[in-house]
């Protein structure tokens, strides 16, 4: 199984070593062209390159099973009837870390909105309870390694980067995958429109487009 892990965490290094090529690669072409051009110009900022990541649209959650923190083997269905944010992560993974309290305080804001946070830790399991240790949640958290990524590509990742993250209405319409660090408006956006879901004002197709429409005009606070 380390071996497993092993290769996967490999994987996803050379994912991100290439990323990180890519971005120094358009930043020197960036510091190259602002010192040819005239003072007087104002040099438009390069974004850096994309993670090498795709996911393809996926209309439903899928099934899958998982052993929790004490080892138990937990279903994914357990949780039918919530809407649900299923959280892919790591303990290695910084994003990742750094959303956990934000995860944490949705749950308790949401939680009479029957949304349910569930952890899926892509990860050793010893380094799971140790980091969980130090920083517990107050959601479930299921660990994996090949099952884990099966998982996620269940939701239609293609290649894995993490954090990802994906939204269910109530009754299991993926409404919403996030590839990257969840910010609080983005989720607050995202739970609202779950709700009109929910009350019956619109359906998840046209959720889903309101939703991708209303992500690109809410700005990380980091930007």
């Amino acid at each position: 199984m380390k071996q497993s892990i092993a290769a996967v965490f490999a994987l996803i290094g050379l994912i991100a070593g290439i990323s990180t090529y890519l971005y120094n690669s358009a930043k020197s072409g960036t510091e190259l062209t602002a010192q040819a051009a005239p003072a007087a110009v104002v040099q438009a900022p390069v974004k850096p390159a994309q993670p090498l990541n795709k996911v393809r649209s996926v209309q439903t959650r899928p099934d899958f099973s998982l052993a929790d923190t004490v080892g138990v083997m937990r279903s994914i269905t357990e949780w039918d009837g919530k809407a649900m944010v299923v959280n892919f992560w790591a303990t290695w993974c910084a994003p990742c870390r750094r959303e956990m309290p934000l995860l944490k305080a949705l749950q308790t804001e949401y939680a009479d909105a029957d949304v349910q946070i569930i952890g899926i830790a892509v990860d050793l399991r010893e380094d799971v309870l140790g980091y969980l240790e130090q920083a517990p949640v107050n959601y479930p958290v299921m660990i994996g390694d090949q099952d884990a990524i099966d998982a996620a590509e269940g939701f239609g990742v293609e290649f894995m980067a993490m954090p990802f993250t994906a939204f269910t209405d109530h009754n299991g319409n993926v409404l919403h995958v996030q590839i990257g660090e969840v910010h609080r408006p983005q989720a607050e956006l995202i739970f609202n429109t779950v709700a009109r879901v929910r009350t019956g004002e619109i359906d998840p197709a046209m959720a889903r487009r309101l939703i991708a429409h209303g992500m690109a005009g809410v700005q990380d606070p980091g930007t």
